[in-house]
């Protein structure tokens, strides 16, 4: 008679396991609730050292636009506290992205009790590359997008109308910018790991190329100015991004099926010993 052959035994995850084998839905919440205490009192102290530099911190977030600005013009605030609370908000957006990576560090030991443990050790690379994209993407927006978007807009002033941009206004519409490119610029490390989980994989990323591309046109859309230079400058840094998405997904597709190919081998040869002992 044939012996059915077992399926193969994948490492087993670390996860703390509850009476009926199910990670309890507590220990979720509790876990959660330590890493964001731990984020928030990071973020807090990032807040209050960058505090002590909110003018400077505000005056190089302006640069791109006063730079654009006819000589003479400046910002205008409108509500007497607006200043203040402004330079309250700069401090956070700078705290903030000081402590990116404890921040990226506790999203990681959040995430790590149900990894492998093989794909624990992935910690360092996951917080530099999460941080150095984030970072870089935001100062992409503010370089190399800022510039031409304002200049863009700043452009419609004339003998009949004058831009008089406020404070509030300017500070709500660049931090949407600025975090809109630091987040869509972690598209490589999110396809990275949904190929370490099998959702998907090079050859189906390669197959929808073509709907990833008008995907990202629309996108650009959505987050950036109206118009056609500003949305092409985040568009094609997607597409750039998402063909390293599809390089990076290639090596995890091949570590995940070598481990596959590992299990089974395992199996195989404990099917073997098995089966010696018995003959013997």
């Amino acid at each position: 008679m044939l012996k059915k052959k077992a399926s193969p035994k994948l490492p087993q995850r670390e996860t703390e396991m509850d009476s009926e084998g199910k990670q309890p839905f507590i220990s979720h919440l509790e876990e959660l609730r330590k890493r964001l205490i731990s984020s928030a009192i990071a973020v807090g102290i990032g807040f209050a050292a960058s505090y002590a530099f909110a003018e400077k911190l505000f005056g190089l977030l302006v640069a791109p636009l006063t730079a654009v600005m006819p000589e003479g013009d400046h910002l205008i605030f409108t509500n007497l506290p607006e200043m203040f609370f402004t330079y309250l908000k700069v401090s956070l957006l700078a705290g903030i992205m000081l402590v990116a990576p404890f921040i990226f560090y506790q999203l990681w030991m959040f995430i790590a009790p149900g990894l492998y443990k093989k794909e624990k050790k992935y910690v360092i690379p996951f917080v530099v590359a999460s941080t150095l994209l984030f970072v870089g993407g935001s100062l992409f927006g503010y370089f190399v997008v800022f510039p031409f978007g304002f200049k863009f807009f700043v452009g419609f002033s004339n003998e009949y109308v004058k831009a008089l941009p406020s404070v509030k206004q300017y500070f709500s519409f660049a931090i949407k910018l600025l975090f809109a490119f630091g987040v869509v610029f972690e598209l490589p490390v999110v396809i990275f790991f949904l190929a370490k989980m099998g959702v998907v994989t090079p050859k189906m990323l390669r197959k929808n190329r073509k709907y990833a591309i008008l995907m990202t046109f629309v996108l650009a859309a959505i987050l950036t100015p109206p118009d056609v230079v500003t949305q092409c400058m985040m568009a094609g840094p997607l597409i750039i991004l998402y063909e390293i998405g599809i390089l990076v997904a290639q090596i995890a597709w091949k570590s995940r099926e070598k481990k596959k190919k590992d299990a089974e081998d395992d199996e195989e040869t404990a099917e073997i010993d098995e089966s010696e002992e018995v003959n013997k």
